[in-house]
């Protein structure tokens, strides 16, 4: 018998374990994988993105958007930069308030693991589930491979359905669903795009290439009001289609069939720059000016793709100068669709947060059940705004089970 049992060794499940143990609760955590913290230490290139300096709720997609604001108030990126300062693990700032590590991202999952050890709290791997079942309020049976528990208080932080070979699994929503709770819709996000096979086979020579680009995509609120989301960052061209920093924001608001719109040029006027050199230097070509702003090879991919001819400045209207400009700054892609859960970093949707606490994570309609972290319908941008809903809610949790 245990006070709590919490299911999955990730980062909010640990988060709330060492919370739970500090307040003197019995706490087991279990685990199907070989090791504690598995997505933590493939994170940010091995360095891990704990947290990010300018957390606010509207870095998170939820279908209730005031939902995120208890738990981020009570528990911020502050409190966590704290923990990590207290276990002497160093780290620097990347852009946009970005936290890493400087060293490991095993340093975090050890900071983890040596806290809940101080905090008394029991962690079994490879332990998979077989059966829950729910005795009474505040009373839950857990059937396991390695053996029979009972708790008080049982925290579902099993994750979503991103990086299957993490280990990812659906458990989270199946154990929702046993207690009739709704499941948002989910889907692949902060994810790379593919290409359709024209295009794909046109800029596969491009792979690897990266430089700055704004990502455009329209959406529509619960009143049908359509708004335009955009995001500045690296693009990178990849051997499947269209990655880095810029596409994997964009993906958590862009749909399938919906138009992605990519100004390569972010910080140039190109119509008044092509109507400058027209005039001082009329008989440069035109692909060795754009040459001068973007990878020559980009340049000629995409005036290929458009049936443009790099002709001398001089021969081109004002007409096809707009015409020009228009494919740098309103570029199209013909997008086929996402790379998919394999490669996602995050579940968008999951668990309607209409029936959780936002203060304590407990399902509002079974006593002693909590679900924390990404099986909850909360995402948040690229940045690690995630981790942060990860300690945050898991903090929440913590102080209630």
């Amino acid at each position: 018998m245990w006070d709590v049992i919490i299911i999955g060794a990730g980062a909010s499940g640990l988060m709330c374990a060492i919370e739970a143990g500090k307040r003197g609760r019995k706490v087991l955590v279990v685990d199907h994988a070989k090791r504690a913290g598995q997505k933590i230490i493939m994170s940010g290139g091995g360095r891990c993105n704990f947290t990010n300096l300018y957390v606010e709720p509207s870095n998170f997609l939820c279908d209730n958007p005031h939902f995120v604001k208890s738990a981020l108030s009570r528990y911020t990126q502050w409190d966590f930069i704290a923990l990590v300062d207290k276990h002497k693990i160093s780290w620097h700032e990347r852009d946009h308030g970005q936290l890493f590590c400087d060293d490991s991202a095993k340093q975090i999952v050890q900071m983890l693991l040596d806290e809940a050890r101080d905090a008394g709290v029991k962690i079994q791997l490879q332990c998979e589930i077989i059966a829950h079942t729910q005795i009474k309020d505040k009373h839950f049976s857990v059937q396991t491979k390695l053996g029979h528990y009972e708790c008080e208080s049982l925290v579902v932080a099993s994750g979503g359905l991103s990086l299957p070979k993490m280990g990812a699994t659906p458990l989270a929503y199946k154990i929702a669903e046993q207690y009739q709770l709704p499941v948002k819709t989910t889907r692949a996000g902060l994810v790379p795009f593919t290409l359709q096979q024209a295009q794909k086979e046109l800029f596969t020579p491009l792979s690897g290439i990266s430089f700055p680009a704004t990502a455009s995509c329209e959406i529509a609120d619960k009143r049908n009001k359509v708004k335009t989301v955009s995001f500045t960052e690296a693009l990178l061209f990849t051997h499947r289609g269209l990655s880095g920093p810029v596409i994997l924001q964009i993906s958590n608001y862009w749909q399938a069939g919906e138009k992605l719109t990519l100004d390569l040029l972010p910080t140039l006027d190109l119509v008044a720059e092509l109507g400058h050199a027209q005039q001082n230097r009329p008989d440069q070509a035109l692909k060795t000016l754009l040459s001068q702003q973007l990878p020559k090879r980009v340049v000629e991919c995409l005036l290929m793709a458009a049936d443009i001819e790099s002709l001398p400045l001089k021969q081109y209207n004002d007409k096809q100068l707009q015409q020009i400009a228009d494919l740098f700054h309103h570029w199209s892609p013909q997008i086929n669709g996402t790379e998919g859960y394999r490669t996602a970093e995050v579940t968008l949707g999951g668990i309607d947060t209409d029936f959780i606490s936002s203060k304590t994570m407990q399902c509002k309609t079974v006593e002693g059940l909590y679900f924390i972290g990404e099986a909850l319908d909360v995402t948040g941008w690229l940045g690690g705004f995630n981790f942060q809903w990860a300690w945050a809610s898991g903090w929440a949790a913590g102080q209630e089970v």
